[in-house]
């Protein structure tokens, strides 16, 4: 029976009105503690004598408790809607369908977007859609909250209103006399082009010249020639089981990109087969790398090189020079001719003869990996009319310019020219997202709306069309340029209407709202087209071309800066180039013959940074000071490279005005000059993110093999399980468990694969993840620390042979201690022309996970479902997890990165934070943190399948890194669930895991590399 009774330890408890139990009741301290008397005066507490000891017994568990609740993260309050909109469910993501079309990348994508801001760009995988979106695309959502972006409009430098530019230049377009210039870059706009053609209806002087920054000028001429239109040829690298490439780099920027989606395809060997490709080039490219068999070549020695294949090819005798390497390419020509119709040259030179010889290869083999019949028109630009526009300018004949899209003043090579150009055209007018080195000395400084702002349409390639589509509404007073040519033109519609109304013939049958939720329509464009021209002539010409007696200088955009437009965004400057592993700066890459000839040096410092020597180049009157030079494994010798984007300082913050301006040396916009090189003094501080320059024979991290002993011999060669002793037996690692296991076949159990043989190292992965996972941006002097916090990382490796295998033999073949120490010594230095690999690395998610075990607070932890949990809130930073980790993904907030003017970057401003996932916590300092496996991304599956009463599907299951991989290396999915992928993958033969021998027992597994060499 319950007792009754009533306890009390007052006599004032038994009064029920008695404000004083009350109080007492629900305050833990009778008055508040006067913690700062003692704290938070510095003069009181350092002339204090009290010990330690005595300060705890005074003041009590309590008191030091209430202290350091001021060290916790800050309390965040939600602001409900007054009036709901009805589309938008708070927690629940929207998606919508657009596209990229910024000048340099075009691409379908749909944007994520969370109470109205768009927060994270995917690729739109629906069929036939144009996708493929790489770091700069996934990173360009940031650059929508740039916080120095042109907030509206000025004339001469004073903030104004658009009807004052309006009117403004509509009395200079009454008024002029001479020329009146649309300068923009590519749009590949139908509705825009009709629009032009409108205002040049209206204004008979007025043309229209299209300047790319980085030009694509020998192949649009070459492609006019042949095909007798304006464009570029097409390719599907898919259907080649033989691809050579001179000087094209397919999978970076080469004619746009886009294409190792389907190149990736015919790269991971099936039914015993796999695609062959050979790469000539001069600088180490991405699609150098991922080659199984790369021919270093000068640019003139290419041009030669290619006239050799059009003699084996096509059967023609032109005389034509030795090259370096004739062995090879002769053997590289008779294969692609063996091939037939499975095969496909394509080509980067800036050459029209070289391009019109791609042509005649081509149509040679009847490739059915060339498809010229339905062309792209992702670049336009014409450098003859921008040259003659310089001139026009300076000569006085340039009544009006209106620009847009473009910032000639920093991307031509006479930048200068045109600036003092600029002061004798009577009225010059700049659309830009930021007052640019161009925007700071036009008359009007028009503030153009981000993308994802803003209505248009672009045509990619023929037969596809495509829609963008504003995501959130205008953030400032912005204007689009098609809404100032309405005007004036005196149209008082807007250009969503115009836009509309202009799409009806290009849709291919869907309709208006149809086309916007998709975000394109597409046919297929077939037919032969047959090219007219005189390859002959070209031939001779290209073999006519002098061997090199100077220094080529190599010419290049960077996967992760592109053309420089971007150059304001945090996460591309962060961004390692997958390569050379260094972000914050652009460089001279130099082989290591070359450097040591010419007294160039890299070195590492005690803290693990690299440094690296200046030099002064100079291409004609064109001198750039100081830049710095990397040593880079594979670059030709006698040739050096250097990336464009870099050396900005208008509308850029401090912190990213880094590197050197190498439009100055693009001379005559030819991406190949003579360079003259002095070293200079002083020594470069890079901020390199990977020390390790070869694999050293470590066959436990990366398995490759070559696909005749793919073929040809058992698995357990090819792909060699580590062993290890259980009682005295060797027996295979994964065999034995180090604890007990719990039941993982209830429920889901993820996994995700990776195929070292279709990830071509783009990047794209890295950056989705920043986006998904409030990655902060930490700065060049602290990347130079090894405090990098990217979540997931692209290591780069090199054989210090020609082959990874001759690096294994040379290891196995140490004997002996000095024997071993000189062996290991030399497998330091890579190869001059080394076989690369790359290998995405984020948290393996062990289910023997030794981190969990060393923490004191229990933060990591293990899920059901095999994800390692971090639990922010226990962290206390001992970082013994970190040091416990064999695969060295944890990373430690040295620092609060958000809202610190330390790390000015994104997360230091209202408007960038703006990026920031809600579903996520943004981390605070002294915390360990690290990938989730995107446990937001899979609780959301799970919870709409729940919400629709139904099972996931056995593809629904997504990681930002997955989802962004358009390669399709990079597959997530539920292990348990037999139909998924991931499942049929973990079954394949060539399926490892990293440091399998220490038996954590991974949820990342990775596939065996296999070369077709």
């Amino acid at each position: 029976m319950a007792s009754n009774k009533k306890y009390w330890k007052s006599v004032e408890e038994l009064n029920e009105n008695s404000s004083i139990v009350e109080t007492l009741r629900n305050n833990e301290f009778v008055e508040e503690i006067p913690t700062e008397d003692f704290l938070g005066d510095k003069n009181t507490l350092s002339s204090s004598s009290t010990s330690r000891r005595d300060f705890l017994k005074y003041v009590g568990f309590s008191t030091a408790a209430a202290s350091l609740a001021a060290c916790e993260g800050p309390v965040k309050k939600s602001i409900p809607y007054v009036f709901q909109p009805e589309e938008i469910i708070p927690g629940i993501a929207d998606y919508y369908a657009t596209t990229v079309a910024d000048g340099f990348d075009f691409v379908n994508v749909l944007i994520k977007t969370r109470e109205g801001r768009p927060i994270k760009v995917e690729n739109n995988f629906m069929e036939n859609a144009l996708t493929g979106a790489n770091a700069r695309v996934h990173a360009s959502v940031l650059s929508l909250y740039d916080s120095l972006r042109l907030k509206q409009p000025k004339i001469e430098d004073k903030e104004a209103s658009w009807s004052e530019v309006d009117q403004k230049i509509k009395a200079s377009l009454a008024s002029a006399t001479g020329q009146i210039v649309l300068l923009t870059n590519t749009m590949a706009s139908p509705s825009t082009d009709k629009l032009i053609a409108e205002f040049k209806a209206a204004y008979p002087t007025a043309k229209h010249i299209v300047h790319d920054a980085v030009g694509s000028d020998a192949a649009l001429d070459a492609y006019q020639q042949a095909y007798g239109e304006r464009a570029l040829a097409d390719y599907n690298f898919g259907k080649a089981d033989v691809i050579v490439s001179v000087g094209a780099d397919f999978l970076g920027d080469w004619q746009g990109g886009g294409y190792d989606s389907e190149y990736a395809k015919g790269r991971v060997p099936k039914n015993g087969k796999m695609s062959k490709h050979i790469q000539i080039e001069a600088n180490m490219s991405l699609a150098g790398a991922n080659a199984d068999k790369r021919i270093p070549l000068t640019v003139a020695e290419q041009k030669l090189a290619l006239v050799k294949i059009y003699n084996i090819v096509t059967g023609n005798a032109v005389s034509v020079a030795n090259t370096a390497a004739d062995a090879e390419v002769t053997k590289a020509a008779q294969q692609l001719k063996a091939a037939g119709s499975a095969g496909v040259l394509v080509s980067g030179l800036d050459d029209v003869n070289a391009q019109l010889l791609v042509f005649a290869i081509n149509q040679a083999l009847n490739s059915a990996a060339f498809n010229p019949a339905q062309p792209k028109y992702i670049r336009g630009g014409n450098n003859k009319e921008v040259a003659q526009l310089v001139q026009d300018m300076n000569a006085g004949a340039v009544h009006t310019l209106i620009m847009s899209g473009v910032n000639p003043v920093y991307s031509l090579f006479n930048g200068a020219a045109f600036a003092e150009g600029l002061k004798k055209v009577k009225l010059s007018a700049s659309f830009t997202l930021r007052e640019d080195e161009t925007a700071s000395l036009t008359t009007i400084a028009a503030a153009a709306p981000h993308y994802l702002e803003s209505w248009g349409d672009v045509q990619m390639r023929k037969g596809h069309y495509s829609i963008t589509q504003p995501t959130i509404r205008p953030l400032f007073n912005t204007k689009q340029f098609q809404e100032g040519l309405l005007s004036w033109l005196g149209k008082t519609e807007s250009y969503y209407d115009y836009l509309k109304a202009s799409s009806a013939s290009l849709t291919n049958g869907k309709t208006w709202n149809q086309i916007v939720h998709d975000g394109f329509s597409a046919t297929e464009v077939t037919g032969s087209v047959s090219a007219s021209a005189d390859f002959g002539g070209a031939a001779s010409a290209l073999a006519a071309t002098k061997k090199t007696a100077g220094v080529e200088l190599v010419l290049y955009s960077k996967t992760g800066m592109g053309d420089g437009q971007q150059a304001n965004n945090p996460w591309l400057q962060e961004f390692p180039d997958p390569i050379t592993r260094v972000s914050w700066d652009n460089y001279l890459t130099v082989s290591k013959a070359d450097a040591e000839a010419w007294g160039i040096e890299n070195y590492n410092v005690a803290n693990g940074g690299l440094n690296g020597s200046y030099v002064t180049l100079k291409v004609g009157d064109a001198v750039l000071e100081n830049v710095p030079a990397f040593i880079q494994p594979g670059q030709a010798k006698g040739t050096v490279g250097l990336a464009f984007g870099y050396g900005r300082k208008s509308a850029l913050k401090e912190e990213m005005q880094v590197g050197v301006n190498a439009y100055k040396l693009y001379k005559d916009f030819n991406n190949t000059q003579i360079v003259s090189i002095e070293k200079a003094t002083g020594d470069h501080e890079f901020a390199c993110v990977q020390l390790q320059r070869t694999l050293m024979g470590r066959g436990d991290i990366v398995k490759d093999t070559t696909l005749e002993i793919f073929n040809t011999k058992d698995v357990k060669e090819w792909n060699v399980k580590p062993h290890v002793s259980l009682d005295h037996q060797s027996v295979e690692a994964s065999t034995v468990d180090i604890w007990e296991s719990f039941d993982r076949s209830v429920g889901h159990h993820f996994n995700l694969s990776i195929d070292l043989n279709s990830c071509t190292g783009c990047g794209a992965c890295v950056i989705a993840c920043h986006a998904e996972n409030n990655v902060p941006v930490v700065g060049k002097s602290e990347v130079r620390r090894s405090r990098d916090m990217h979540w997931l990382r692209i290591d780069r490796y090199y054989s210090s042979e020609d082959t990874f295998a001759q690096d294994v033999d040379t290891k196995n073949s140490a004997h002996g201690l000095m024997n071993s120490i000189e062996t290991f010594g030399g497998l330091e230095h890579p190869a001059d022309n080394p076989q690369v690999v790359f290998q995405p690395v984020m948290c393996q998610h062990c289910n023997h996970a030794p981190c969990e075990t060393v923490c004191p607070v229990a933060a990591t932890s293990h899920g059901r479902q095999g994800q390692n949990h971090m639990a922010y809130n226990r962290c206390v930073g001992t970082r013994y997890c970190a040091n416990n980790c064999p695969y060295k993904v944890r990373r430690f907030n040295w620092f609060l990165y958000n809202q610190n003017n330390a790390f000015d970057y994104h997360m230091n401003d209202d408007l960038g934070r703006m990026v920031l996932n809600p579903d996520v916590n943004v981390r605070s300092r002294g915390v360990m943190e690290k990938c989730s496996m995107c446990i937001q991304m899979t609780q959301a599956t799970i919870l709409k399948a729940k919400r629709e009463g139904r099972a996931v599907e056995a593809g629904e299951f997504e990681v930002a890194c997955s989802a962004a991989c358009t390669s399709g290396s990079m597959k997530f999915g539920d292990l348990n669930n037999k139909e998924s992928e991931v499942a049929q993958l973990y079954e394949d033969e060539r399926r490892y895991h990293l440091l399998e021998h220490i038996g954590t027992k991974p949820n990342v597994f990775y596939h065996v590399k296999v070369r077709n060499v």
